[in-house]
């Protein structure tokens, strides 16, 4: 007897529906990144004197990618409609004027961000991008704490356990952010980069709850999901101490040393569940 596909594609689409100001913002990140990724292909990326349209471009389709995830797991918070609505209305203001300076600064041939020798205009835009950037940090750890509550838990057991793991995972990506604004530029040290520690963390987000999901699609009993779901979100998140480990070394994560290493059995380690669940599935389905 083959079983029918629970969810499916339609259930994907339903998550982004439930919260479609955050999935269009999202998406226009990624209008902006193609439009600043043709840039690149036809002009290149440097702009005279501080500009960089590619780094425009992975800032871009990265918050476009975070704000589409948030949109899907937003619902299963747990938080009230009025407190739902709050921290969409803000989230999107701070995501369209993070948009606005990292894409226009660039074109601009300034950085966002630090400006030696800028104008008026540029050191404002600087000085409210590190309050916009402080705010995504706050109002994150509001949603983040809203998962670690009993009531979103009972929504959701297995895919919320797996958001609280991503929702760690992201405030170590937040610390590293902080820390590349204090460092004042993404290198530290002799070979270190922090933009590996800030970035990676922000993908436990997709990863950790895709692993959750997907246990709860496949024929696996609760005890095990649970456990699949623990060893995605420890192994990633150690992997991502290891990076910050590494870095705060001042040292290259490209290195074959131990701390690289650590981090990269870790990575590996958690992409074992998603292959159990989806196996699991797959046998479900032949049934």
């Amino acid at each position: 007897m083959k079983v029918q596909n629970v969810g499916g594609l339609k259930t994907v689409i339903q998550y982004f529906e439930r919260e479609k100001g955050l999935a269009l913002t999202g998406l226009l990140g990624f209008l902006l990144a193609g439009i600043c990724g043709v840039w690149v292909l036809l002009f290149g990326g440097q702009i005279a004197p501080y500009g960089d349209v590619s780094r425009a471009f992975s800032f871009n389709a990265a918050l476009g990618i975070f704000l589409l995830t948030t949109a899907a797991i937003l619902p299963f918070s747990g938080l009230e409609a009025k407190s739902r609505t709050f921290f969409r209305r803000v989230y999107i203001m701070l995501a369209l004027y993070s948009y606005f300076a990292e894409t226009v600064q660039h074109f601009r041939g300034m950085d966002p961000r630090f400006n030696p020798d800028g104008t008026a205009f540029d050191s404002m835009v600087g000085i409210i991008f590190g309050f916009v950037a402080l705010l995504l940090v706050l109002f994150y750890l509001f949603l983040a704490f809203s998962y670690f509550r009993s009531k979103a838990y009972r929504l959701r057991p297995e895919l919320v356990l797996g958001i609280r793991y991503a929702m760690i995972a992201v405030m170590l990506s937040f610390a590293g952010g902080i820390w590349l604004s204090f460092n004042q530029g993404r290198f530290f040290g002799e070979e270190g980069n922090i933009i590996w520690f800030h970035g990676l963390g922000f993908h436990a987000l997709q990863w950790v709850p895709l692993v959750a999901w997907l246990t709860e699609r496949g024929a696996v009993v609760p005890a095990l999901r649970r456990r699949l779901i623990h060893i995605a979100g420890i192994a990633y998140s150690l992997g991502l101490t290891a990076i910050g480990a590494q870095t705060l070394l001042g040292q290259s994560l490209f290195q074959w040393t131990v701390l690289p290493i650590v981090a990269a059995c870790c990575f590996l380690t958690a992409l074992v569940p998603a292959a159990v669940a989806l196996r699991r599935q797959n046998r479900s389905i032949a049934v």
